[in-house]
C-alpha cells in the first residue's frame, strides 16, 4: 500500500461494526474514522482529509446514508462511497448505485470485498 496512509470514514450507528470494520482498515494500512451519524460526519467538516466513506445506507435517526451521499454530491464533492447495508431491499441497491456508488455490501460482507472495494475507490 506504500507509505501514504489513506483516511477511510465509516458512517454507521452500530458500534460494533465500526470498530470491527476499522480494525480491518487498519490491519491493511488504512486509517479509519468513525462516525455514528450522518450529522456527526458532516460536523467534522473539513478537518480531515477523507479518501473514502463506508457508508451504511439506513442509519437510526436523522439523515439517512443515501440523504448524505446526495448532500456531498450537492455540494460538489466527489467522495466515492461504498453502502453498506442489513436491508435486502432491491429499489435501494439501484437508487444507490444511480447516486454513483463505488460498491454495495450486504451485511455480514467479507472483509476482503470491502477491502476490494477500497482500493478500487482509492485506485490502488
Amino acid at each position: 500500500m506504500g507509505r501514504l496512509r489513506h483516511t477511510v470514514a465509516v458512517v454507521d450507528d452500530d458500534a460494533s461494526l465500526r470498530r470491527s470494520v476499522g480494525r480491518l482498515l487498519n490491519a491493511y494500512g488504512l486509517a479509519a474514522v468513525e462516525y455514528e451519524s450522518a450529522e456527526a460526519f458532516l460536523a467534522q467538516g473539513t478537518n480531515i482529509d477523507i479518501a473514502c466513506l463506508v457508508l451504511d445506507i439506513d442509519l437510526d435517526g436523522g439523515i439517512s446514508g443515501l440523504d448524505l451521499q446526495r448532500r456531498l454530491k450537492q455540494a460538489g464533492s466527489n467522495l466515492p462511497v461504498i453502502f453498506i447495508t442489513a436491508l435486502e431491499d432491491q429499489r435501494l441497491q439501484a437508487e444507490a448505485e444511480r447516486a454513483g456508488c463505488i460498491a454495495y455490501l450486504r451485511k455480514p460482507f467479507p472483509g476482503s470485498e470491502l477491502i476490494s472495494a477500497i482500493k478500487d475507490a482509492l485506485g490502488l
